[in-house]
């Protein structure tokens, strides 16, 4: 039994592997469509130029080392901050754009190098997940950068003038929170700047933590938050390409210029004229809707929630300073936040426990929630007019009904929890009692 169920679970993970692959050199063909370099290109790119974040390369490198040795992984920092002295020289006799982040790329490489080379069996296979742990982190943020691409150069126009018109029925919180923003900067500004900016090394200190004894118990646990953030980032942008949003910072502010409806963010609420599309710039990415940092920031708040006491207050911090940034520095609008939130707990639920199977707490929860988020979107869409005429009712509507979602998930999680899962052990035959 036990043989017959990897066999179907190699397979699986052998097709999502050659879809991702597919998807990959997709994304790339689209990106030399518009005469950039796509997600492939921009990677392959970055073993020799100067990477775009050297942190996030460290990040990367830090993930695959969880499947190590602490002997190996101080060989393969050393290594690390070897190559990119090495690349630093090099760059400043030639007077070259300086950078860091190679070495940590060349050492992830490296390990998957030696994984074919120097491993067998369970060894090679744990290396290999490491390294592919790591890579998958880069890759997510290149995949998201060409998004951000084809977003703003196949979608001319943009919805923000209906989604402002219904976030009317929340208050206008991005209004609300950015003048709270201006008026405690610098400090908030540069706390919160932080905090935006600084989302991915978080995700990975909290997937370290998770990680911590995989290298002691060779095997990866079922669930952990990177495989949360590879779905969110995944599937976030087909969103993006559905209702374009670009947020009051652009539409309704100083950064839109002349595409923008007025410059009246933060101080000044939107008007109620008749919502219509608008057209905008072709350089402004369409990422608004829904938040994909609330939905990040969500996910790190779930999984801190079975870490120390230190790790749940991080969590805690970091969702609220999320929400603060999101909302204060005109990114998004109230709607966004709550489509966010309901968007990472669908996910979450989806994922969460893989060892049960699509039981049928899994498919109704997962189901409410795509059926409440589709709905936030068809709200927004048709009956933005509507809930900013009846704030009282539409307000209260789309919080309670973000609430629910998040009840469901506690509640199936709780059930989920105190159940053991479906044991995966073949059962022993029953032999005939000795008498």
């Amino acid at each position: 039994m036990l043989a017959a169920w990897r066999k179907p679970r190699a397979l699986l993970w052998t097709a999502v592997t050659v879809v991702a692959l597919g998807f990959l050199v997709a994304l790339e063909i689209a990106a030399r469509h518009y005469g950039v370099r796509g997600p492939i290109s921009n990677q392959v790119r970055e073993v020799i130029f100067a990477p775009k974040s050297g942190p996030l390369l460290y990040a990367c490198m830090a993930l695959m080392m969880v499947v190590l040795t602490w002997r190996q992984r101080f060989i393969a920092v050393g290594a690390a901050v070897s190559i990119d002295v090495v690349f630093a020289l090099v760059r400043w006799v030639c007077d070259a754009r300086m950078g860091f982040g190679n070495g940590a790329l060349w050492v992830v490489l490296v390990c998957g190098v030696l994984a074919f080379t120097h491993r067998t069996g369970r060894e090679r296979v744990l290396l290999l997940k490491g390294v592919g742990l790591g890579l998958l982190l880069v890759a997510g943020r290149k995949t998201g950068d060409a998004w951000l691409l084809i977003t703003w150069k196949t979608r001319p126009t943009v919805l923000d003038q209906y989604v402002a018109t219904a976030d009317q029925a929340l208050g206008n919180p991005s209004w609300l929170v950015g003048r709270m923003v201006r008026a405690t900067d610098p400090i908030s500004g540069h706390v919160l700047g932080w905090v935006y900016g600084q989302l991915a090394v978080a995700a990975v200190i909290f997937t370290l933590y998770q990680l911590r004894n995989v290298a002691s118990e060779h095997r990866f646990p079922s669930h952990h938050l990177v495989r949360t953030f590879m779905v969110i980032g995944l599937l976030g942008p087909g969103i993006y390409m559905l209702f374009p949003v670009v947020g009051p910072i652009f539409a309704y502010g100083a950064d839109g210029g002349h595409w923008a409806v007025a410059n009246l963010w933060p101080n000044t609420a939107p008007p109620l004229d008749p919502p219509q599309r608008m057209p905008f710039d072709d350089i402004t990415p369409r990422n608004c809707m829904p938040s994909l940092h609330t939905a990040w920031a969500t996910a790190i708040f779930i999984h801190s929630r079975r870490g120390p006491r230190v790790l749940r207050f991080a969590g805690t911090f970091w969702l609220i300073a999320t929400l603060a940034a999101t909302l204060g520095f005109g990114y998004h609008y109230g709607a966004d936040i709550v489509a966010g939130v309901v968007f990472a707990v669908t996910i979450e639920a989806a994922l969460r426990a893989p060892e049960r199977g699509w039981d049928r707490s899994r498919i109704q929860l997962v189901a409410y929630g795509t059926a409440v988020f589709a709905a936030f979107l068809v709200a927004y869409r048709y009956l933005p007019e509507q809930m900013a005429d009846f704030p009282w009712l539409f307000g209260p509507l789309l919080v309670l009904a973000m609430l629910s979602v998040i009840y469901g998930y506690l509640r199936a999680t709780r059930i989920w929890d105190a159940q053991p899962a479906p044991s995966l052990k073949p059962q022993a035959k029953p032999q005939p009692e000795l008498v």
